[in-house]
């Protein structure tokens, strides 16, 4: 039988300072940092819902993905489709992991519109969470904790990274795109740090685990970013998007941001065509993310 324990186990080798800090980056109905909150001890299979609520939102595509597996660094495999030797895009994978159909058929989309050779790399180190266990949520089946401890942002920027300059070694232009997990690896990658600049352009959709320090590490016009957000999200919240809109503009960072009336976090790549909105919301994604591209790549 499976092992489920509470974040404060004994057998854990963190102690519940430092879980209590990781928890606060994961839950969707709380802001990071939480200075002055005193502890507060979580279960797992409550941090399982609270996951769940949104970013585990799951509901696959119809269509077979058309690109091929091909090691793109020593550590990285990636799903590749198209052959454009001049523009290269990156995308950042969300929770559900490089295998997912839907995030392929979105590649497949990107390469053929925007005319690019489309990279979705994996970041999880094979590991896939059980989507059809998602999909009929069954969330109790999830150790959500250990996976998000695994897949930590500190664990995977470095590689995330080291794809982007895989990629501007290969390619003349280079674009970025991630959603709810990945989104907030975008802002990375357009920080004003790296110089020269390791991408052209990035669009970020519904983000997770953003911060603010993300934010303001994007500063100049070097690298202009799309900010794709639905308007029911807690997670990326109406503060936070306030704050992004402030801080780029204050950056000076050429920006565009989408606002998805009536949808929630996660619709843009899996979003049900058969609720109201989420179809036509799907597609206006697609389509002004193909745009951004095609303006900052071309």
């Amino acid at each position: 039988m499976q092992r489920r324990a509470s974040i404060q186990d004994q057998d854990s080798p963190h102690s519940a300072s430092s879980i209590i800090i990781y928890i606060t980056q994961l839950l969707p109905f709380l802001t990071y940092p939480l200075p002055g909150w005193p502890p507060v001890v979580f279960t797992a299979a409550a941090i399982n819902m609270s996951v769940a609520a949104c970013c585990l939102k799951g509901f696959a595509w119809n269509g077979t993905p058309t690109g091929r597996v091909e090691q793109l660094t020593d550590r990285n495999q990636a799903y590749v489709t198209g052959n454009n030797t001049d523009i290269g895009v990156l995308v950042v994978h969300d929770l559900f992991g490089w295998t997912f159909p839907n995030i392929r058929l979105l590649a497949d989309h990107i390469a053929n519109e925007v005319g690019a050779t489309v990279y979705v790399p994996d970041f999880f180190d094979g590991e896939v969470l059980p989507f059809n266990d998602i999909l009929e949520e069954k969330f109790a089946n999830l150790n959500i904790p250990a996976f998000m401890k695994r897949n930590s942002r500190e664990a995977r920027e470095p590689e995330i990274f080291a794809c982007a300059r895989a990629l501007r070694s290969k390619h003349a232009k280079v674009g970025a795109v991630g959603y709810c997990y990945g989104a907030w690896a975008v802002f990375r990658l357009a920080a004003a740090e790296h110089q020269p600049p390791i991408v052209d352009c990035v669009s970020a959709g519904h983000p997770s685990l953003l911060v603010k320090e993300d934010i303001d590490g994007v500063r100049g016009s070097a690298v202009p970013v799309q900010i794709l957000a639905p308007e029911i999200d807690p997670v990326y919240t109406a503060e936070l998007k306030s704050y992004t809109f402030e801080t780029l503009q204050k950056n000076a960072v050429p920006f565009e941001y989408q606002h998805f009336p009536g949808v929630a976090h996660a619709c843009l790549v899996r979003g049900d065509e058969r609720k109201p909105g989420e179809r036509e919301a799907m597609a206006k994604g697609k389509t002004v993310l193909v745009s951004w591209f095609k303006l900052n790549l071309s």
